[in-house]
């Protein structure tokens, strides 16, 4: 059967759809709110040499990207010839998966009219894998929980019973995690199905073909545009506030006609605590900012992302290698972009948008059962999900509370209320958090977080900006650091697990995103709307803006 262009570009639409109709599905069946209320999660497709086809629209580029690279290790490591259908393979491998061991990667090989023609990759977060618990502070991986190398859950559809009992005794989750694998791997068989379908109504032996057109449109689309930037490279820095000393980041970007190179020479080494990143996450956040300010539009595979080249010498802590801790590596990573952008302001001026918050505003508690605890009361871990402001774009404000550049949702109060015995007393915007400039920051947000009646809890910080805010970009203020402390008033650490005393509460203010542009261009309008709706004080209003008391007065009356 010889098929149009039109055909071909119909089954590129539909495996996009099958890829996305996996990831909802991931969402509806997974335990872990860190997957089904916060989308942390990614779904892809593969040919059948482990090149990455079309990933899903809902999840995040962290696990998209570096996953992107994780099916052929998993063909490497399995073995082509061993591989049968009903067999499910899985990993939580950070060097090979998506860079922490919270991370866990299954991969299902498709098998059609008896030959092999591809796979199906899946990742999700977990809310516990053993060891120290989510957090900064191991010394090595070995501390950081259980490590599952590239292996088989299921052998032609029979599941690993040993597999899973020997999970199931490492991790304080049990229940939980085991069910978010069986959902992987089902999301992954949903897949497989609507592939097979496919293959047969378009009468087709294999991926192949359709694979040719997908790689060879996008590689000549991407190149296209790669083609069309004005040759040089500029140098971005950025200094963040690190675990127990700052870190400074440093990454060159050049255009060199049919590729982008980003060499992170100059970067700091490795940190002794769990903030190090391994090289496949600090290139899936490089390519991703890459991607939005060159090539947004054309669609993420392995061929559009091939020719963005990201290097980084070994031991930085961006390209942390075994047996380095790597927990939260997310923090480092996610300010990646922000690193990025500094340097193609330079190259492309007019394009990306000013710092933001950058990494996610996480924590995690691990609750337990104090003296006068209820009875039948158990230790709970419950990790929440949340969110700085984003920063000032150049002809935009920023996004308030919105995860950049993860993109993944901020956590529901009565998702997290419901994991465990959590009490969210306030949670809302922070006035004045955001950047002014002539298009002000997004805003942060405030929190009051404490337990129920009956239980301690270790609180695990995942936090920067608390020393280093988001900077603003051509004229533009920064936005508001990260403050985290007790409700007493003694302040806490931006990172690491620290005990919250019985009936205490930690009062939490994310940080802001960065303005652009001079303040004193910012339309009047947009002044008296953001004073209206309480994004910022009659201060600030004042002081930043120039607004008289008259004005302030008739603006809120």
């Amino acid at each position: 059967m010889t098929l149009s262009q039109v055909q071909y570009q119909v089954m590129w639409t539909r495996l996009i759809s099958i890829v996305e109709e996996q990831a909802q599905a991931l969402v509806r069946t997974a335990f872990s709110t860190s997957v089904r209320e916060a989308g942390d999660l990614s779904a892809g497709v593969y040919d059948a040499t482990g090149a990455m086809l079309a990933q899903a629209v809902t999840g995040t580029p962290g696990h998209v990207n570096a996953m992107s690279d994780a099916v052929p290790h998993f063909i490497r490591e399995i073995g082509r010839e061993t591989m049968r259908d009903g067999d499910v393979y899985l990993t939580n491998d950070p060097w090979m998966g998506t860079g922490h061991l919270h991370d866990i990667t299954v991969v299902t090989p498709v098998f059609h009219a008896g030959a092999l023609v591809g796979f199906f990759g899946c990742t999700a977060h977990v809310v516990d894998i053993g060891g120290r618990g989510f957090g900064a502070d191991g010394n090595s991986i070995y501390e950081e929980g259980l490590q599952l190398p590239i292996m088989r859950f299921a052998d032609a559809g029979a599941v690993d019973q040993t597999l899973i009992r020997l999970i199931r005794a490492n991790v304080r989750e049990p229940d939980q995690l085991i069910g978010d694998i069986f959902a992987l791997s089902t999301c992954n068989e949903i897949g497989q199905r609507r592939l097979i379908e496919m293959l047969s109504e378009f009468a087709l032996p294999d991926l192949s073909d359709v694979a040719g057109f997908i790689l060879t449109q996008s590689r000549d689309a991407t190149l296209a545009r790669i083609s069309a930037l004005p040759g040089g490279q500029a140098t971005g820095r950025m200094r963040i506030d690190g675990y127990s000393a700052p870190v400074d980041l440093c990454v060159t970007v050049s255009f060199n006609g049919d590729h982008v190179a980003c060499d992170w020479t100059g970067t700091s080494g490795i940190d002794p605590k769990g903030i190090n990143v391994p090289l496949v996450y600090t290139k899936a956040y490089a390519c991703y900012a890459l991607k939005c300010a060159i090539a947004p539009d054309i669609p993420n595979n392995a061929a559009s992302l091939a020719p963005f080249r990201v290097t980084a010498p070994a031991d930085t802590i961006v390209n942390a290698v075994h047996p380095a801790p790597v927990a939260l590596r997310h923090v480092i990573g996610h300010l990646v972009p922000d690193t990025v952008f500094a340097a193609l302001d330079q190259l492309l001026p007019g394009v990306v948008p000013a710092e933001g918050a950058g990494c996610l505003c996480n924590f995690q508690l691990s609750l337990r059962p104090g003296d006068d605890a209820p009875q039948g009361a158990r230790r709970v871990e419950v990790l929440t999900f949340n969110s700085g402001g984003a920063g000032a774009r150049p002809i935009l404000d920023g996004l308030s509370a919105t995860a950049f550049p993860s993109g993944v949702m901020t956590m529901p109060v009565e998702a997290t209320e419901h994991a465990g015995p959590v009490i969210i007393w306030r949670k809302e915007l922070r006035p004045d958090s955001g950047g002014a400039g002539q298009f002000r920051g997004g805003l942060g947000q405030v929190m009051e977080v404490g337990t129920r009646d009956g239980y301690r809890a270790d609180f695990s910080a995942m936090f920067d900006r608390v020393d280093h805010p988001a900077r603003g970009r051509h004229g533009g203020a920064n936005g508001a650091a990260t403050t985290v402390g007790l409700d007493d008033g003694t302040a806490m650490r931006g990172k690491g697990r620290q005990p919250v005393p019985q009936g205490a509460r930690v009062m939490l203010a994310f940080p802001g995103g960065a303005g652009y542009g001079d303040p004193a261009l910012r339309d009047p309008a947009a002044i008296a709307h953001d004073l209206a709706l309480g994004y910022i004080t009659p201060q600030a209003a004042r002081d930043t803006y120039g607004l008289s008391q008259s004005q302030i007065d008739a603006i809120l009356a």
